[in-house]
Protein backbone atom coordinates (compact mmCIF):
# COMPACT_ATOMS: atom_id res chain seq x y z
CA UNK A 1 0.00 0.00 0.00
CA UNK A 2 1.15 3.09 -0.95
CA UNK A 3 0.57 4.70 2.40
CA UNK A 4 2.44 1.95 4.19
CA UNK A 5 5.29 2.72 1.79
CA UNK A 6 5.14 6.40 2.44
CA UNK A 7 5.43 6.31 6.39
CA UNK A 8 7.09 2.93 6.71
CA UNK A 9 4.88 1.91 9.25
CA UNK A 10 1.53 -0.96 8.76
CA UNK A 11 -2.02 1.01 8.19
CA UNK A 12 -5.27 -1.25 9.95
CA UNK A 13 -7.57 1.13 8.88
CA UNK A 14 -9.22 3.75 6.40
CA UNK A 15 -12.20 4.90 6.36
CA UNK A 16 -13.08 7.15 3.95
CA UNK A 17 -14.49 10.80 4.46
CA UNK A 18 -15.35 12.56 1.04
CA UNK A 19 -13.73 14.80 -1.25
CA UNK A 20 -12.73 17.86 -1.94
CA UNK A 21 -11.88 19.63 -5.63
CA UNK A 22 -9.30 16.63 -7.17
CA UNK A 23 -8.59 14.74 -4.43
CA UNK A 24 -9.78 12.19 -1.67
CA UNK A 25 -10.42 12.51 1.95
CA UNK A 26 -9.18 9.86 4.68
CA UNK A 27 -8.70 8.56 8.46
CA UNK A 28 -6.36 5.97 8.75
CA UNK A 29 -5.45 4.20 11.72
CA UNK A 30 -1.70 3.16 12.11
CA UNK A 31 -0.41 0.05 13.28
CA UNK A 32 2.19 2.38 15.72
CA UNK A 33 -1.30 3.45 17.30
CA UNK A 34 -1.15 6.82 15.70
CA UNK A 35 -4.24 7.74 13.36
CA UNK A 36 -3.52 10.35 10.82
CA UNK A 37 -5.48 12.17 8.11
CA UNK A 38 -4.58 11.41 4.52
CA UNK A 39 -5.47 13.89 1.39
CA UNK A 40 -4.71 11.26 -1.92
CA UNK A 41 -4.69 12.09 -5.86
CA UNK A 42 -5.24 9.26 -8.18
CA UNK A 43 -2.57 11.22 -10.32
CA UNK A 44 0.21 13.58 -9.18
CA UNK A 45 -1.37 16.13 -7.29
CA UNK A 46 1.79 19.69 -7.30
CA UNK A 47 -0.91 20.88 -4.89
CA UNK A 48 0.38 18.65 -2.51
CA UNK A 49 3.98 19.83 -2.50
CA UNK A 50 2.69 23.08 -2.61
CA UNK A 51 0.31 22.70 0.64
CA UNK A 52 3.30 20.68 2.92
CA UNK A 53 5.54 23.48 2.22
CA UNK A 54 3.40 26.09 3.14
CA UNK A 55 2.42 24.01 6.17
CA UNK A 56 6.45 23.86 7.31
CA UNK A 57 7.52 27.20 5.72
CA UNK A 58 4.60 28.60 8.31
CA UNK A 59 5.80 26.87 10.93
CA UNK A 60 9.26 28.48 10.76
CA UNK A 61 7.84 31.78 11.91
CA UNK A 62 8.10 30.22 15.46
CA UNK A 63 7.58 27.77 17.68
CA UNK A 64 4.42 28.26 18.05
CA UNK A 65 3.13 29.02 14.91
CA UNK A 66 -0.51 27.68 14.76
CA UNK A 67 -0.03 24.78 12.01
CA UNK A 68 0.14 21.36 12.48
CA UNK A 69 3.23 18.87 11.30
CA UNK A 70 3.41 17.69 8.29
CA UNK A 71 4.07 13.73 8.98
CA UNK A 72 4.54 13.19 5.57
CA UNK A 73 3.85 14.06 1.52
CA UNK A 74 4.49 12.66 -2.30
CA UNK A 75 3.60 13.76 -5.63
CA UNK A 76 0.34 11.82 -4.69
CA UNK A 77 -0.19 12.24 -0.98
CA UNK A 78 -0.66 14.38 1.97
CA UNK A 79 -0.15 13.23 5.52
CA UNK A 80 -1.13 15.07 8.61
CA UNK A 81 -2.06 14.03 12.33
CA UNK A 82 -5.56 13.31 12.89
CA UNK A 83 -6.64 16.11 14.93
CA UNK A 84 -9.94 15.72 17.20
CA UNK A 85 -11.73 18.67 16.68
CA UNK A 86 -14.35 20.63 19.26
CA UNK A 87 -16.57 23.69 19.75
CA UNK A 88 -14.94 26.98 18.91
CA UNK A 89 -14.04 28.62 22.69
CA UNK A 90 -13.82 32.35 23.14
CA UNK A 91 -10.22 31.37 25.26
CA UNK A 92 -9.61 29.22 21.82
CA UNK A 93 -9.94 32.56 19.52
CA UNK A 94 -7.74 34.88 21.56
CA UNK A 95 -5.23 32.04 21.58
CA UNK A 96 -5.73 32.38 17.82
CA UNK A 97 -5.46 36.01 17.33
CA UNK A 98 -2.04 36.32 19.14
CA UNK A 99 -0.69 33.49 17.38
CA UNK A 100 -2.10 34.79 14.28
CA UNK A 101 -0.26 38.11 14.91
CA UNK A 102 3.04 36.34 16.02
CA UNK A 103 3.22 34.45 13.07
CA UNK A 104 2.68 37.59 10.74
CA UNK A 105 5.43 39.33 12.57
CA UNK A 106 7.58 37.10 13.45
CA UNK A 107 10.88 35.74 11.02
CA UNK A 108 9.12 37.70 8.13
CA UNK A 109 10.00 36.96 4.46
CA UNK A 110 12.05 39.66 2.32
CA UNK A 111 9.89 39.16 -0.68
CA UNK A 112 6.27 38.84 -1.67
CA UNK A 113 5.22 35.41 -2.97
CA UNK A 114 7.40 32.19 -2.06
CA UNK A 115 10.13 29.75 -3.31
CA UNK A 116 7.49 26.97 -4.83
CA UNK A 117 4.62 26.61 -7.30
CA UNK A 118 1.46 28.15 -5.14
CA UNK A 119 -2.07 26.82 -5.27
CA UNK A 120 -5.57 27.82 -3.78
CA UNK A 121 -7.72 24.83 -4.32
CA UNK A 122 -6.60 23.48 -7.35
CA UNK A 123 -6.06 26.61 -9.34
CA UNK A 124 -2.26 27.80 -9.82
CA UNK A 125 -1.47 31.11 -7.80
CA UNK A 126 1.60 32.61 -8.98
CA UNK A 127 4.13 32.71 -6.30
CA UNK A 128 6.81 33.95 -8.26
CA UNK A 129 9.31 36.14 -5.49
CA UNK A 130 8.65 39.75 -6.07
CA UNK A 131 10.35 42.70 -3.86
CA UNK A 132 7.92 45.31 -5.03
CA UNK A 133 5.37 46.85 -3.15
CA UNK A 134 2.38 45.21 -1.99
CA UNK A 135 -0.18 46.91 -4.12
CA UNK A 136 1.72 46.24 -7.67
CA UNK A 137 2.40 43.01 -6.52
CA UNK A 138 -1.11 41.90 -5.24
CA UNK A 139 -3.07 43.60 -8.62
CA UNK A 140 -0.38 41.67 -11.03
CA UNK A 141 -0.18 38.18 -9.33
CA UNK A 142 -3.55 38.41 -6.85
CA UNK A 143 -6.01 40.17 -9.18
CA UNK A 144 -5.18 40.59 -12.91
CA UNK A 145 -4.82 36.78 -13.41
CA UNK A 146 -8.32 35.59 -11.65
CA UNK A 147 -10.05 38.47 -13.63
CA UNK A 148 -9.20 36.60 -17.07
CA UNK A 149 -10.32 33.24 -15.43
CA UNK A 150 -13.26 34.31 -13.64
CA UNK A 151 -14.06 37.10 -16.37
CA UNK A 152 -16.62 34.82 -18.35
CA UNK A 153 -18.63 35.12 -15.68
CA UNK A 154 -19.13 39.00 -15.39
CA UNK A 155 -20.21 41.39 -17.78
CA UNK A 156 -17.62 43.34 -19.21
CA UNK A 157 -19.01 46.86 -16.60
CA UNK A 158 -17.98 44.28 -14.08
CA UNK A 159 -14.50 43.36 -15.55
CA UNK A 160 -13.95 47.12 -15.81
CA UNK A 161 -14.87 47.78 -12.28
CA UNK A 162 -12.00 45.60 -11.22
CA UNK A 163 -9.67 47.25 -13.28
CA UNK A 164 -10.21 50.44 -11.33
CA UNK A 165 -9.48 48.94 -8.81
CA UNK A 166 -6.23 48.04 -10.30
CA UNK A 167 -5.53 50.66 -11.58
CA UNK A 168 -6.09 52.94 -8.36
CA UNK A 169 -4.85 50.17 -5.73
CA UNK A 170 -1.83 52.47 -4.88
CA UNK A 171 -4.32 55.06 -3.34
CA UNK A 172 -6.93 53.11 -1.72
CA UNK A 173 -3.71 50.06 -0.38
CA UNK A 174 -2.62 51.82 2.88
CA UNK A 175 -0.09 53.03 4.51
CA UNK A 176 3.45 50.67 3.36
CA UNK A 177 3.62 46.93 5.14
CA UNK A 178 6.28 44.11 5.08
CA UNK A 179 5.83 40.71 4.09
CA UNK A 180 3.94 38.65 6.12
CA UNK A 181 4.04 34.80 6.70
CA UNK A 182 0.32 34.74 5.45
CA UNK A 183 -1.85 31.44 5.23
CA UNK A 184 -2.99 32.62 2.09
CA UNK A 185 -7.09 30.96 2.43
CA UNK A 186 -7.94 31.25 6.01
CA UNK A 187 -11.81 30.85 5.98
CA UNK A 188 -13.60 29.57 8.35
CA UNK A 189 -13.29 25.65 7.16
CA UNK A 190 -9.27 25.83 6.69
CA UNK A 191 -9.41 26.66 10.60
CA UNK A 192 -9.74 23.36 13.03
CA UNK A 193 -10.78 24.08 16.14
CA UNK A 194 -9.02 21.29 19.07
CA UNK A 195 -9.64 22.27 22.50
CA UNK A 196 -7.26 25.06 24.10
CA UNK A 197 -6.63 26.50 20.63
CA UNK A 198 -7.20 26.27 16.53
CA UNK A 199 -4.72 25.01 13.87
CA UNK A 200 -4.65 26.20 10.37
CA UNK A 201 -4.58 24.07 7.53
CA UNK A 202 -4.77 23.71 4.05
CA UNK A 203 -2.60 26.71 3.22
CA UNK A 204 -2.36 28.56 0.03
CA UNK A 205 0.82 30.20 2.05
CA UNK A 206 3.11 33.21 0.72
CA UNK A 207 5.05 36.13 1.70
CA UNK A 208 1.93 38.71 2.03
CA UNK A 209 -0.15 41.67 3.09
CA UNK A 210 -1.71 40.40 6.62
CA UNK A 211 -4.70 42.23 6.61
CA UNK A 212 -5.43 39.55 3.59
CA UNK A 213 -5.88 36.85 6.40
CA UNK A 214 -8.04 39.04 8.54
CA UNK A 215 -10.12 39.58 5.82
CA UNK A 216 -10.81 36.26 4.59
CA UNK A 217 -11.69 35.61 8.17
CA UNK A 218 -14.62 38.08 7.61
CA UNK A 219 -15.59 36.79 4.33
CA UNK A 220 -17.44 33.84 5.38
CA UNK A 221 -17.52 34.50 8.90
CA UNK A 222 -15.82 32.66 11.77
CA UNK A 223 -16.57 32.06 15.05
CA UNK A 224 -15.46 34.69 17.68
CA UNK A 225 -13.93 36.81 15.02
CA UNK A 226 -14.26 39.80 17.27
CA UNK A 227 -12.25 38.34 19.82
CA UNK A 228 -9.98 36.75 17.34
CA UNK A 229 -8.97 40.58 16.02
CA UNK A 230 -9.00 41.81 18.99
CA UNK A 231 -6.48 40.09 20.13
CA UNK A 232 -4.57 40.18 17.42
CA UNK A 233 -4.50 44.04 17.17
CA UNK A 234 -3.71 44.14 20.93
CA UNK A 235 -0.48 42.05 20.01
CA UNK A 236 0.38 43.74 16.72
CA UNK A 237 -1.85 46.70 15.92
CA UNK A 238 -2.86 46.99 12.72
CA UNK A 239 -2.26 50.17 10.58
CA UNK A 240 -5.19 53.03 10.94
CA UNK A 241 -7.75 52.34 8.53
CA UNK A 242 -7.76 48.40 8.22
CA UNK A 243 -11.21 47.56 8.35
CA UNK A 244 -12.18 49.86 4.88
CA UNK A 245 -9.73 48.10 3.22
CA UNK A 246 -11.46 44.43 3.71
CA UNK A 247 -13.12 44.72 0.51
CA UNK A 248 -10.10 45.18 -1.49
CA UNK A 249 -8.45 42.01 0.10
CA UNK A 250 -11.58 40.30 0.10
CA UNK A 251 -11.37 40.68 -4.15
CA UNK A 252 -8.74 37.96 -4.83
CA UNK A 253 -10.52 35.03 -2.98
CA UNK A 254 -14.02 36.16 -4.62
CA UNK A 255 -12.29 36.30 -8.26
CA UNK A 256 -11.28 33.14 -6.70
CA UNK A 257 -14.67 31.71 -6.59
CA UNK A 258 -15.82 33.05 -9.15
CA UNK A 259 -13.51 31.31 -11.33
CA UNK A 260 -14.01 28.11 -9.36
CA UNK A 261 -18.11 28.60 -8.84
CA UNK A 262 -19.25 30.62 -11.91
CA UNK A 263 -21.74 33.87 -11.52
CA UNK A 264 -22.88 33.17 -8.04
CA UNK A 265 -20.58 35.22 -6.56
CA UNK A 266 -20.62 37.91 -8.76
CA UNK A 267 -22.60 39.87 -7.01
CA UNK A 268 -20.26 39.72 -3.70
CA UNK A 269 -17.37 41.04 -6.12
CA UNK A 270 -18.96 44.03 -7.50
CA UNK A 271 -19.69 44.89 -3.64
CA UNK A 272 -16.42 44.61 -2.75
CA UNK A 273 -14.89 45.88 -5.42
CA UNK A 274 -17.41 49.50 -5.06
CA UNK A 275 -16.53 49.48 -1.55
CA UNK A 276 -12.66 49.05 -2.46
CA UNK A 277 -13.38 52.44 -4.30
CA UNK A 278 -15.24 54.20 -1.84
Amino acid sequence: MRLERLLGTGVEKVHDLGSSHSWTLHRAALADGRDVFVKAARDQAAVFAAEAAGLRWLGEAGPGAPVPEVVAADDRMLVLPWLPTSSPSREAAERLGRELAALHTANRPGVYGAPWDGFIADLPLDNTPDDRPWPAWYAERRLEPFLRLGARHLSSEDVRLVERVMSGIDAIAGPPEPPSRIHGDLWSGNILWTGDRALLVDPAAHGGHRETDLAMMALFGTPHLDTVLGAYDEAAPLADGWRSRVPLHQLHPLLVHVALFGGSYRASLVEAARASLG
